[in-house]
């Protein structure tokens, strides 16, 4: 029974962030509550249930998802979040036979950071698109501009507010109580409407999706694997530290990285977003020192038995549009931080010419919507940038710009 409480209360933790991505990118909440339940299962399956880490939906997945729904629709987006998910796969089995070195051979601080603040950056406009109560691509006005600037901007004060001030157990839901603060905001100026919620049924199967496969969109989403695979050493890293054990050793990367991506696969069969580890998770087994596997597993219960609640979907969806808005002006900017502290904390020196070229034209092809294609085939944005990052990190000499650029106030030193 307390097993089933703290799993309970976890899935709480990870609530906000786990059906924040499915609203913001026009998925079924209720799937990604089954995606999210099926996916730890099979992932503790596969760690022979040792690590006790939630997994749920991807942030990082959030841009491709909304170009690739866009694009080629849901069906063909979850085709390629497949063939994502079989990369992790893939690195699982490299990682086996190579050891964890070649994730930082092929994956260094010079390509990933420039890669996560593109995941983060690229989606400002949406955001603010959003926070004025428009729908993310600016076409249209959803909710009155007055109305959405107060509700957004209560949803992101109350936000920040949680993550900087607040203390214990509720450090960890600032996106949680962020979406409360802008719902009741956004009943006050009366633009929620409840007729989804009275037309949906009580218990009902979630909406599911099941995937079609494109080209287009399967290498699309490919590289996009690269932000979360390099987050996912970092989060087992974080929970090894939380615990006091080895998981990289035991169960192995491995293992963990390949019950990520089986994870991964198994959500977008059913129409479901990516998953990954989440960190929220980790913090509250830190705070509440229940380092017991089996909660997970509770909380993947909970999680598939509250998919199955048709008026809890309906409900989620409800939520405002300026309500997300406020939140994903903290969470995208958010994200581009976390890739320039990767540059920072790594010490990558960008006054060398071979570093600064492979920032900086990741940052513009990725942020400026560079596109190439062939035919039929397209690779852009995330995708697009990941793969030129990886290819000007193998392509370019090593040694290229040793000698640091001679800033200002030497010139003058010399002259003088």
């Amino acid at each position: 029974m307390k097993n089933m409480i703290q799993g309970a209360q976890m899935l709480f933790v990870a609530f906000g962030a786990l059906v924040l991505v499915p609203l913001l990118t026009g998925l079924d909440p209720n799937v990604a509550l089954f995606g999210a339940g099926m996916g730890t299962l099979l992932f503790q399956l596969i760690t022979r249930r040792s690590v006790p880490i939630f997994l749920a939906s991807s942030f990082a997945f959030i841009a491709p998802i909304l170009v690739g729904v866009q694009n080629w629709g849901i069906a063909a987006t979850m085709g390629g979040l497949m063939a994502a998910g079989f990369v992790y796969v893939i690195l699982g089995a490299v990682i086996k036979v190579r050891g964890v070195g070649f994730i930082h051979t092929l994956l260094p601080p010079v390509v990933v950071g420039p890669v996560i603040m593109v995941i983060g950056l690229g989606l400002a406009p949406s955001a603010v698109n959003m926070a004025l109560g428009k729908a993310g691509d600016g076409s249209v006005q959803l909710i009155d501009a007055n109305a959405s600037l107060w509700i957004s901007a209560i949803s992101l004060i109350t936000t920040i507010a949680i993550s900087v001030f607040a203390k214990g157990f509720m450090k960890l839901l600032p996106i949680f109580g962020g979406i409360v603060a802008g719902y009741l905001t956004s009943l006050y100026f009366g633009v929620v409407s409840f007729e989804p919620v009275t037309q949906a049924s009580w218990l009902s199967l979630p909406n599911f999706t099941f995937p079609e496969f494109n080209i287009n969109a399967v290498l699309f989403m490919i590289p996009v694997a690269i932000a979360p695979a390099v987050e996912h050493v970092g989060d087992m890293l974080a929970i090894s530290n939380v615990t006091g054990k080895d998981y990289i050793k035991k169960p192995g990367l491995h293992r963990t990285i390949t019950g990520d991506g089986i994870a991964t696969i198994a959500a977008s069969m059913v129409g479901a977003p990516p998953n990954t580890t989440y960190s929220e998770v980790t913090g509250a087994v830190m705070l509440t020192k229940a380092f017991n596997p089996v909660i997970m597993t509770w909380a993947a219960v909970t999680a598939i038995v509250l998919a199955l609640v048709g008026k809890l979907g309906a409900l989620l969806q409800t939520v405002p549009v300026p309500v997300m808005g406020g939140i994903m002006i903290l969470l995208f900017g958010s994200i581009a931080t976390v890739g320039l502290n990767t540059l920072i904390k790594n010490n990558v020196d960008l006054h060398k010419s071979r570093n600064l070229v492979i920032v900086a034209v990741t940052l513009v092809f990725g942020i400026g919507g560079m596109a190439f294609g062939i035919g039929d085939f397209s690779l852009q944005g995330v995708s697009l940038c990941g793969i030129v990052a990886i290819l000007l990190n193998l392509v370019l000499p090593k040694d290229l710009g040793e000698n640091h650029i001679v800033d200002n106030a030497q010139i003058e030193d010399e002259s003088r």
